[in-house]
């Protein structure tokens, strides 16, 4: 595969991430949550799973994969999704773009621990500066020049919600799931463990649906009361947000620099906030233009650690 279609494919995941959040949060309001959250991965497992027969690829799964599988679609299908899909209605679009975008720094711990992938100072630094850089971009100014004496009241009291909370636990329970879909892969073809994974972890979201739609008098309907156009949102999110989007990122996590391709998630609130420009006319503040910049220098450090660290006289530490 050339290099710049290679590069383009890595990207395309979070570029779609950056708006297949803001596609779902208006659905929110004639949807539950896990009715909005099997509603996004059982159509696009299906997807995958056909565009694996298509390509002439085995939608087989390995007996040994089996029991990686389950663990993968539970953790990253139903518990990652049913939190995104909470935690979206309950927080601002800014601090929670923030903690779900910070899995790198989970992912990085991770494969180091199990896989013993290099990080060295070089990408540890990248990640603080990535990490800086979505703070930057996903949060107001007054509460970055005032965080310690008035973080609170510039968030109008509402600096930590149940919203945070949810998603903070999304995005350590995608970190797990990105780490499982390296043991679920040993097998089997990735695309099709991404649609299986998916259909799995969708099945259970939608009994959790029925289920507070017969217990919870307060409960929204069970089949979501959408106008046309809010099925055409769904539709993105479920078959471009997901599908392809999913289908790319475990493709590439299955194999090759964990650490380095995650690091690209820092870039999804970049693409979010350009879309922001070229769609609707916004304008980046000088914080945001300096979240970008940071942003992108944090996925250079990590992607090229190992020559920085090398050209800096240093010898990059043996994996165990």
């Amino acid at each position: 595969m050339p290099r710049t279609l290679r590069w383009a494919l890595m990207l395309l995941p979070f570029a779609l991430w950056g708006t297949a959040m803001a596609a779902m949060k208006p659905l929110l309001v004639g949807a539950s949550p896990p009715m909005l959250a099997s509603l996004r991965l059982l159509p696009a497992g299906v997807v995958l799973l056909l565009a694996t027969r298509l390509l002439g690829r085995s939608w087989r799964i390995d007996r040994l994969d089996w029991p990686w599988l389950l663990l993968f679609a539970a953790v990253d299908g139903s518990l990652f999704q049913g939190l995104l899909a909470r935690g979206l209605g309950q927080t601002g679009a800014g601090l929670g773009s923030v903690l779900i975008d910070s899995q790198p720094l989970l992912v990085a711990l991770l494969a180091r621990t199990l896989f013993g992938e290099a990080i060295n100072p070089v990408g540890w630094l990248g990640l603080l500066i990535g990490l800086l850089g979505i703070l930057c971009l996903g949060l107001p100014g007054e509460v970055l020049r005032h965080w310690w004496l008035q973080g609170p009241p510039a968030m109008q009291g509402q600096a930590w919600s149940h919203g945070e909370g949810w998603m903070l636990a999304a995005a350590a329970a995608m970190a797990v799931g990105t780490v499982l879909c390296r043991y679920a892969t040993r097998h089997s073809d990735p695309v099709a463990i991404t649609g299986w994974h998916m259909l799995f972890g969708g099945v259970p979201l939608l009994l959790v649906a029925g289920g507070e739609f017969l217990l919870l008098p307060e409960a929204a309907a069970f089949w979501p009361q959408w106008s046309l156009g809010e099925w055409g949102l769904m539709a993105y999110a479920a078959l471009l947000g997901s599908a392809l989007a999913y289908g790319l990122f475990f493709w590439f996590a299955s194999s090759g620099d964990l650490t380095g391709f995650t690091a690209l998630t820092f870039l999804t609130p970049v693409f979010a906030v350009v879309c922001g420009v070229l769609l609707l006319d916004e304008c980046l503040g000088p914080l945001q233009w300096l979240g970008a910049v940071l942003a992108l220098v944090s996925v250079l450090l990590i992607n090229q650690r190992g020559r920085l660290w090398q050209a800096g006289g240093r010898s990059e530490p043996a994996s165990p």
